[in-house]
């Protein structure tokens, strides 16, 4: 569904340049050559790349924190091209259905190589982990990353989706538990989870730039489950009130004080829950950034061995 969503966003942004282009080339150069086609061309591709742009920018100084500027320009450069590579190029064309993949190398000596699930944030698919599932592969990691769906509905209806995935990780690989990272909603549709299904089968809990506080960005398209993750919503107060201390010590928070998605930044965080804080990088580029990612593979192979 999101990859034809997106499919159909990049087309009508695409046609939009490319009509801009055909005035430029008709006003500039009255008479049709290659210079006007490749100005027609020129005009569609860039309008996508200026519409990206202009959405991550206003993002950034909406968020901005207090501090100098540089690393919120920092900030801007790593979100525009994750979202170029991950909106643009990864997300829209895939077809191929979530499979669990099997690891690429041994795992290294003193490390528990244990199953993990990728579970993704609002309005993206299991493409945003490639370059993660990657890397927990080559420490020895066997993943599944899953899409979450429908786009649009409560958070909690996610559970059964997060319950069947770990069923799977468990009866391929043999395990008892498992290892669960979510980016942005992903770790809020594990946190509601466990309040359903309980921490029997959780080794871990990993979380990437999530709004466990909620986040004051602006909602542009009111859904369930953006609804919830309003700042200080009730939704998230009701979950929070159902985590005990010790399910809480099974959680690994990562942010990024320069989210420009969830913020207030430092904020987001949970009682009882260890947090690790990143800078100069984005939202989304959190599934990117290689720091971020050599943290979540030591976080992985870290988690204890199931009793």
């Amino acid at each position: 569904m999101l990859a034809r969503l997106l499919r159909l966003t990049y087309l009508v942004q695409l046609l939009t340049g490319m009509l801009l282009g055909t005035w430029g080339a008709v006003v500039l150069m009255h008479a049709w050559s290659g210079a006007a086609l490749a100005l027609v061309l020129g005009g569609g591709l860039g309008w996508v790349v200026a519409w990206q742009a202009v959405i991550v920018g206003f993002s950034v100084l909406k968020s901005r924190p207090a501090g100098p500027l540089w690393p919120c320009l920092q900030a801007f450069w790593s979100e525009f091209k994750a979202a170029l590579l991950i909106f643009g190029l990864r997300q829209p064309w895939t077809k191929a259905k979530p499979v669990v993949l099997p690891p690429l190398s041994p795992p290294e000596p003193g490390t528990n190589a244990l199953p993990v699930l990728l579970v993704h944030g609002f309005v993206c698919n299991h493409r945003v982990w490639d370059k993660a599932a990657t890397a927990l592969r080559r420490a020895g990691h066997t993943v599944l990353a899953i899409d979450l769906e429908p786009l649009f509905t409560p958070i909690d209806d996610y559970a059964a989706l997060v319950e069947q995935a770990v069923i799977e990780l468990r009866a391929q690989t043999g395990v008892k538990q498992v290892v669960l990272v979510g980016h942005s909603m992903g770790g809020l549709a594990i946190r509601a989870w466990l309040r359903a299904h309980g921490s029997t089968h959780a080794a871990k809990i990993i979380t990437l730039g999530t709004p466990h506080q909620g986040t004051q960005a602006p909602q542009w398209l009111s859904t369930p489950n953006g609804t919830q993750m309003m700042w200080h919503s009730p939704w998230l107060s009701e979950l929070a009130q159902c985590e005990s201390p010790t399910v809480r010590t099974l959680m690994q928070l990562a942010l990024t004080r320069h989210d420009n998605i969830v913020y207030p930044q430092r904020a987001q965080v949970l009682p009882d829950a260890t947090v690790t804080e990143f800078s100069n990088i984005g939202h989304l580029a959190m599934c990117l950034d290689a720091e971020v990612i050599r943290w979540l593979v030591q976080q992985a192979g870290s988690a204890p061995s199931p009793h």
